[in-house]
């Protein structure tokens, strides 16, 4: 199999060194049926809508806090923020929230989501400076309005690029990249450079657990910017030695998520699906873009993106876009190393329509 990756994750069906590739050809049946021997646990999903959740496609901050809270009520049973955030870790516990910044602040990551997350984090106990909101790049996250977080609730704002890269920690591959400014072996040139993709510093030496929040946004090689992708490859350095190759970046995505430091310290991930933007990947393009007015919650990464891709693939054929081959393997490689659910039939959603105040 391609790719060392340092967990327990694999099981014995990983011992014969099969690639992922391989394994994965031919587990997916039928449109999003999942043909493994032994079917994992079924994931829970809590998605929750406030029709008024945005006014001219910008967020409501109070409407936002309050399915905030009702999300996170609902998905653990507790009474209230304290009890909800002390049932998936302690207070004292450092927190990075992973946001995907890159499109800017409609079509990425929206920082009333974030901040109503900060906030019910800081309600429940937490100090400011223990909570750490990140993501690849500095300019994107000024970008995104994420440095009025810092300002208005003492938030932590960090980009992966101030810190640099830990040489003891990396994903390897045999797969040769183009270095660019800011990776780690950038400009050296002894045996082996660029076969590694090394892990932030900022995840090796302070963020204790992962909470991921990220848009319902597509991509055009893996269909969805989601929480696999957005927390592997905004935790690593030369990565665009598979963006080049759909087949490198469906095995590297989960292959990373897999490592002990990403996918044992994330307790929880959040779907900024007030609006979701069905084309153009990067890029805001409103005019590709649906008002859905929710926020979705889950522990299992892999649920929320199946169900993501799902949600984009029928906003495309409504729209009469361009129609696109399905593309499994991602899911399928990540429930292959135990990331989550990618079968839909085995996905639990609890639907919380919240009514407008009188």
């Amino acid at each position: 199999m391609d790719g060392k990756v340092a967990n327990q994750r694999r099981g014995a069906r990983w011992k014969t060194g099969v690639g992922l590739a391989v394994v994965a050809a031919g587990l997916w049946t039928h449109g999003m049926a999942w043909a493994a021997t032994s079917a994992p646990a079924p994931a829970r999903v809590v998605m929750v809508h406030h029709p008024a959740a945005t006014r001219h496609l910008q967020p409501q901050p109070e409407i936002v806090q309050r399915m905030m809270e009702e999300g996170l009520r609902q998905w653990t049973g507790q009474p209230d923020m304290a009890r909800a955030w002390h049932s998936l870790m302690p207070t004292q516990t450092v927190v990075g929230i992973k946001v995907y910044a890159l499109p800017g602040r409609l079509s990425g990551t929206r920082p009333e989501v974030v901040a109503a997350l900060a906030r019910s984090l800081i309600q429940a106990g937490w100090t400011p400076q223990n909570l750490i909101v990140w993501d690849k790049s500095r300019e994107a996250l000024l970008r995104a309005g994420f440095s009025e977080l810092s300002a208005t609730l003492g938030v932590r704002v960090e980009a992966v690029s101030d810190r640099g890269y830990d040489a003891q920690q990396a994903y390897e591959r045999p797969v040769l990249g183009n270095l660019v400014y800011g990776d780690l072996e950038f400009g050296r040139q002894e045996p082996g450079v660029g076969r590694r993709s090394h892990v932030a510093r900022l995840i090796t030496e302070q963020i204790q657990r992962h909470i991921v929040v990220t848009p319902l946004l597509n991509h055009n090689q893996v269909e969805i910017t989601g929480h696999l992708y957005s927390l592997a490859l905004g935790g690593v350095d030369n990565v665009q030695r598979f963006e080049t190759s759909t087949a490198q970046l469906m095995e590297a995505v989960p292959e990373i998520v897999a490592m002990e430091c990403f996918s044992d310290r994330l307790v929880f991930c959040v779907t900024d699906a007030l609006i979701a933007q069905y084309e153009g990947q990067q890029r805001g393009l409103l005019h590709y873009s649906a008002v859905l007015n929710e926020l979705w919650f889950s522990r299992d990464p892999v649920a929320l993106d199946v169900l993501g891709r799902d949600r984009l693939q029928r906003l495309r054929e409504a729209a009469k876009s361009a129609p696109r081959k399905i593309q499994n393997e991602l899911f399928i490689n990540a429930a292959l190393l135990d990331l989550g659910v990618a079968d839909l039939s085995r996905i639990h959603i609890q639907r919380l329509n919240l009514p407008v105040a009188p």
